[in-house]
């Protein structure tokens, strides 16, 4: 039987639910704010948490600037920014500050495509330089019996059996040996049979996919992106001419003939038509 079509899939955040990790990663980051800040940190996080803040899902942060900017996810360029008060920025600033497209780089300018985010910008904001370590310890406390991440029911089955028929690849920012420790934890081992890791998403994207496609040899319109990052996993993919599957509670401004959007991948995979 010929194997046709593709789907390349995320990780965090689109085979494996929950939001306990952002809170600990939060607690983490904590340690390294000013105590003088710590109150004001936790209220930041939790109203961006509840939609409260003008720093949410699917906006963008620049560090440097301390500002909060509403990118268009097709051309990268910024349309609106906002201070970290909610104070708007005029028009002329935002042309001289912004001239090209925005080039993210998970440091200095960062796309708040998903919960692991906001903790981030809300600790660069109070002043906290190294938020990798913290990170690194949450992956690492992610792997203890002190936290449980529940295989999402029915996505084993689902996954085994479309591959059947088609290509499956998981494509994700996580290194390899985190990837091995939730792939485990998940019961999805061996269920892939091509992982790209350290896969540096936004950056890379464009070329992971064509690299992808290339090599299964399949066009643009028979392969399909799943995901819950707009900016990393969405847009690229529809850029490219693919499908896309968009994870996530908040709905996206953006329309499209190939855009699909669920809240849960449950929602997606329950429906779908072999």
């Amino acid at each position: 039987m010929k194997i046709e079509g593709l789907y390349i899939f995320d990780l965090d955040g689109t085979l494996y639910e929950g939001t306990d990790h952002f809170d600990y990663y939060a607690k983490r980051l904590a340690l390294d704010v000013k105590e003088a800040d710590q109150g004001k940190f936790w209220d930041d996080y939790k109203r961006t948490k509840n939609g409260e803040h003008p720093l949410e899902v699917g906006k963008a942060y620049d560090v440097k600037e301390d500002a909060i900017l509403t990118v268009d996810p097709m051309t990268l360029t910024v349309v609106q920014a906002h201070h970290w008060d909610g104070t708007e920025w005029t028009l002329e600033q935002i042309e001289e500050t912004y001239v090209d497209e925005v080039a993210f780089d998970f440091e200095n300018i960062v796309a708040i495509g998903d919960g692991w985010w906001l903790p981030f910008a809300c600790a660069k904001h109070y002043g906290v330089e190294n938020c990798y370590k913290r990170y690194v310890e949450t992956k690492e406390y992610m792997v203890t019996d002190d936290f449980k991440l529940a295989p999402i029911p029915g996505l084993r089955e689902f996954l085994l059996r479309l591959k059947e028929n088609t290509n499956i690849v998981l494509m994700t920012n996580s290194d390899a040996d985190d990837v091995g420790r939730l792939l485990s934890e998940l019961n999805l081992e061996q269920v892939f049979p091509r992982i790209v890791t350290s896969a540096k998403k936004p950056s890379l994207t464009d070329e992971h996919f064509k690299a992808i496609m290339a090599e299964y040899k399949v066009k643009p319109q028979e392969t399909v992106s799943v995901g819950d990052n707009f900016i990393n996993e969405i847009a690229p993919a529809l850029l490219q001419g693919m499908r896309a599957v968009y994870i996530s509670q908040h709905e996206h401004a953006t329309k499209h003939e190939q855009l699909q959007q669920v809240k849960r991948i449950t929602d997606w995979f329950e429906g779908f038509q072999f």
